[in-house]
């Protein structure tokens, strides 16, 4: 893995931990360095909107951010950074992500947050994303992410060889 770190992880609770691992071990796979923190839009906003302002200075190319609930922290980084940021909304509470999913998709205009799926689909998702972005500047990453689409085409290939005999 390069010793630059690329990518940003924010979650707004260590709760959320367990569910964007998986994405960070696509990170991993991949070879790209990121770190990752707990940051609550709601009880720590002054850090959140530090963490943003300072990401390009500190090399960062993509944020990536997950929460829950009111699952405002995607906007709140967003607002304070020229970075893309994705938002990966938690599913839990009494809404089971439905309002984590709508806080994060529905931005004002000026203050875009990519949003991937609810689920164990987001962080993967969100990875991808944050790859495939990186890798508008990288080729050797580039290459990488065809490869994995290749594999995966190969996957289906193979599922569909298998049912047919």
């Amino acid at each position: 893995m390069e010793n630059e770190i690329k990518v940003g992880v924010v979650m707004g609770s260590d709760s959320d931990w367990p569910l964007v691992e998986k994405g960070c071990q696509v990170l991993e796979k991949f070879g790209v360095a990121y770190e990752k923190r707990v940051i609550s839009a709601h009880r720590t906003p002054l850090e959140a909107i530090e963490y943003s302002k300072t990401a390009e200075t500190r090399g960062l190319k993509v944020i990536i951010a997950a929460a829950g609930g009111a699952a405002h922290l995607g906007g709140v980084l967003a607002s304070s950074t020229v970075l893309p940021v994705i938002g990966i909304p938690v599913a839990g509470g009494a809404l089971n992500g439905l309002d984590a999913l709508y806080a994060t998709v529905q931005m004002p205009s000026g203050v875009p947050v990519a949003t991937v799926a609810v689920g164990s689909a987001g962080p993967v998702n969100a990875a991808l994303l944050a790859i495939q972005i990186l890798g508008t500047a990288d080729e050797n990453l580039r290459e990488k992410f065809k490869a994995y689409k290749a594999e995966l085409a190969a996957k289906v290939a193979a599922a569909n060889e298998r049912i047919q005999s």
